[in-house]
């Protein structure tokens, strides 16, 4: 398995570096089908939006990830912002990806929308929406 993520952020603060941490720590998971790690970094009201326009939940999206259905390889962000207001976060990036799913390889560009939510101390993932590049 390859593993590689590219990310680099200017983040202005405690929180959103924090908030930073959290979204790496969640494409290392992505990347190696962590199943315990995604758990604890997603919220159970989760809200997966896909650019064909499907949307996961919670255990829909660990479930992919974990079979391979959805196979990340690599994950290279560029044009992150990261903002805060109180205990809720918005990362917005470019994403670009290897990928291997089901077998097949392919990339993926899009553009991604993250709301995170701080939760008993911790930042999971409360939605993503992803839009193709055109």
């Amino acid at each position: 398995m390859s593993f590689f993520i590219s990310f680099a952020v200017n983040a202005q603060g405690k929180q959103e570096t924090a908030v930073a941490d959290a979204v790496q720590r969640l494409h290392k998971a992505m990347i190696s089908a962590d199943q315990a790690e995604l758990e604890k970094l997603v919220s159970g009201k989760l809200s997966y939006g896909h650019s064909s326009g499907h949307v996961d939940n919670k255990r829909e999206f660990v479930e992919k990830i974990v079979s391979g259905r959805s196979d990340f390889i690599s994950i290279d962000m560029e044009d992150v912002s990261v903002s805060t207001s109180g205990k809720t976060a918005v990362v917005r990036h470019v994403l670009h990806a290897r990928t291997n799913d089901n077998g097949k390889p392919g990339e993926v560009h899009l553009r991604i929308l993250l709301v995170w939510q701080k939760h008993y101390g911790q930042w999971i993932l409360l939605a993503r929406q992803a839009v193709k590049i055109q």
